[in-house]
């Protein structure tokens, strides 16, 4: 009897779909699929895929880090906590967005997030920030929402084509705006000593922004 060997079939690798603006995912399929893409940036908000556009200057490189300065001069002050520059967030099953900064404070100063294993955040970050120019209406609406239902204790939006800084509190499980007092000084609730002088942030004059972040610091630290 004659054996005839059949050809062995080659198995084709398992190919995974690139991210697309618009795809709808879990957060797994969206980290996979993330993972093996091109390396740009991507979010994930209430289950759906936004692709970042382009990143220009004035609306959005420079206003960027004269927030992080601020942000970063607070934090260098400021013991217990930690600042990230667009950190991957592991907020929920339907979200994992890419914040444009996080302030967070440490797990032992009684922070509520927490670094995984594979370097992500996971939880809500206690402060965020987002530089917004073409993503007004998702960070102020599908974001701001899933931020909000999520404990992000605040949220500030710059809004820089309106030449506006939004910056809510979560009181009661919703957002309200949080208001400057008296003398024009916007005053964090979570973050002791988080000063703003938002007038001066709009105008580009980084020498009182920072003047201010270092005598709210000082003030509670007497």
């Amino acid at each position: 009897m004659v054996q005839v060997s059949l050809p062995l079939l080659k198995t084709q690798p398992v190919r995974i779909p690139p991210l697309e603006n618009g795809d709808r995912l879990s957060r797994d399929e969206f980290e996979k699929r993330y993972a093996e893409g091109p390396d740009s940036r991507a979010e994930l908000i209430e289950g759906i895929v936004y692709m970042a556009a382009a990143l220009r200057f004035r609306s959005h490189g420079k206003p960027h880090s004269q927030l992080n300065g601020w942000l970063l001069v607070y934090q260098a002050l400021m013991p217990g906590t930690e600042l990230g520059d667009a950190p991957s967030v592991r907020l929920d099953l339907g979200n994992e967005p890419q914040p444009d900064l996080v302030l967070i404070w440490d797990t032992d100063r009684g922070g509520q997030t927490r670094i995984s294993v594979d370097d992500y955040i996971e939880g809500a970050p206690e402060f965020i920030a987002e530089i917004s120019a073409s993503t007004v209406s998702i960070d102020l609406g599908a974001k701001k929402t899933a931020y909000e239902r999520n404990g992000v204790q605040e949220y500030l939006v710059w809004r820089v084509l309106d030449q506006e800084i939004d910056w809510f509190c979560l009181e009661d499980d919703r957002y309200s705006l949080l208001q400057a007092d008296s003398d024009g000084i916007t005053r964090s609730r979570i973050f002791p000593g988080l000063w703003l002088d938002r007038s001066a942030l709009l105008r580009g004059e980084m020498n009182r922004v920072l003047a201010v972040v270092r005598q709210g610091v000082a003030e509670i630290q007497k």
